[in-house]
């Protein structure tokens, strides 16, 4: 079998096969010293590695191709696979396909890995005193076909899902979130029609025994209705129309099952900053009521939950000034959310790579919203054009373009003022400069804490 790229996912494909006792071809475009870290962690297993390019020959002994996460599924070598009849797949595909125990999937185009990351709190509370484990991975963190020989009939695994893995999915999860679809990696998808088809795969292959999660505050998401085929639990402000759901009334999250109000905490003990964020808590207790995570659990899962890495992440005050890292905000619309959760005076760092999205209204907020602009990377220019041409009033004291992050940092440096906060918030994806976000935040901690 042939596995297509060697970053997290294709780790997991390669060693999962290996370790099976199965011949594997692992290819990837980036040259062989790039991926030395790879190889090192694959070392113990007989791997065959083809790099520089994906050459029609690696077919010649397939009977399975593997995408890893990054891989496009329309890549001239996959058309040709299936053209031949070989079988294209992921690692998400291959879990669902085996995996004993109940999988909840949760996808979106935003809030996803908060989402995943509050419900297996919430799981892990409720299974502290029980024999079965709690598993929580996918797109976020550890992929979970490793873990699979571990994973038994009464465990519950908390499965995060992009729209890449789920392009190819011919199979759902028991339990199956969609958070939200609004404009994303429209350079990988092309349309908003595309994209809304693979979030909504989640959907298609659930039975009349399964459950969906949709949100009633994104049009997206809850136009999905009619693909839902189970039970409907929804999430937004106000108690819904019908059905179950979480909602707010009085400052206080409630959940309203076969008619029945639960109170569930207070708003106020919401550590999470901005409402994005108290429609991600709202998500999660929907979630978690699926699969009868008690009340109690789902509380116990919201206090003391102050995000993950690199949302909304506070690094230090330096000078009277915080510095906040969101670096996994990679399009306009999460940087958008990030700007409305402060209302402090801001200076915004703002850019990366372009994926092809609108950036018409994130322009019209910073003018009314930003003190100081500092944008880096590759879209730079693209998104100062749109800033400039914007209409409407403009608040911006100070504009600068930097060559890149690190630039941006020491420029923010010496424009913010004591009482600021100081936002990396990007918009775009880390790909012109890092490998992916997580290494984008981590050195923008690292530029900020030496500071």
């Amino acid at each position: 079998m042939v596995v297509l790229g060697l970053a997290r996912q294709g780790i997991a494909l390669t060693r999962y096969f290996a370790k099976g006792g199965a011949e594997v071809v692992v290819s990837d475009l980036k040259p062989s010293e790039a991926l030395s870290d790879a190889q090192e962690a694959l070392s113990d297993l007989p791997v065959e590695y083809v790099f520089g390019s994906h050459p029609p020959a690696l077919l010649e002994r397939a009977d399975l191709l593997c995408l890893s996460g990054g891989v496009p599924a329309d890549l001239p070598l996959a058309l040709q696979a299936r053209e031949q009849g070989i079988k294209v797949t992921n690692d998400a595909q291959l879990f669902l396909e085996i995996c004993p125990a109940l999988v909840i999937g949760i996808t979106g185009s935003a809030g996803k890995s908060t989402v995943t990351t509050l419900v297996g709190r919430m799981a892990l509370s409720h299974f502290e005193d029980s024999e079965s484990r709690v598993w929580i991975g996918g797109n976020i963190g550890r992929p979970l076909l490793v873990d699979l020989s571990d994973i038994g009939a009464e465990d519950l695994v908390i499965m995060e899902l992009s729209s890449f893995q789920l392009e190819l999915m011919t199979a759902s999860p028991h339990v199956a979130g969609i958070l939200n679809v609004t404009p994303n990696h429209l350079d990988r998808h092309l349309t908003m029609e595309a994209y809304t088809a693979a979030k909504c795969r989640i959907l298609d292959f659930q039975s009349g025994e399964d459950i969906a999660i949709l949100g009633r505050e994104d049009p997206g998401a809850w136009a999905l209705q009619d693909q839902v085929k189970g039970r409907l639990i929804s999430f937004g402000w106000s108690a819904p129309e019908s059905g179950d759901g979480t909602y707010i009334k009085d400052e206080t999250i409630l959940l309203r099952l076969e008619t029945e109000d639960v109170k569930l905490s207070p708003v106020s003990e919401v550590e999470l900053r901005g409402e994005h964020n108290l429609l991600n808590v709202l998500a999660s207790c929907a979630i978690a009521a699926a699969v009868d995570i008690s009340p109690e659990s789902m509380v116990a899962g919201i206090q003391g939950f102050q995000g993950i890495e690199h949302r909304l992440e506070f690094v230090r005050r330096i000078d009277g000034v915080d510095w906040y890292n969101d670096s996994i905000a990679t399009s306009p619309e999460r940087a958008i959310a990030a700007i409305r959760a402060f209302d402090e005076p801001l200076v915004l760092l703002a850019g990366g790579r372009d994926k092809d999205l609108p950036w018409g209204d994130f322009a019209t907020l910073v003018r009314q919203r930003i003190d100081h602009l500092i944008l880096f990377g590759e879209a730079a220019e693209k998104i100062a054009d749109v800033i400039n041409s914007s209409p409407g009033p403009n608040k911006i004291q100070s504009f600068e373009i930097c060559d890149g992050l690190e630039a941006a940092v020491h420029q923010a440096r010496r424009v913010a003022e004591p009482g600021d906060v100081v936002l990396l918030a990007p918009g775009g994806t880390s790909f012109d400069e890092f490998k992916d976000f997580a290494e984008r935040g981590e050195n923008f901690r690292s530029w900020v804490s030496a500071l």
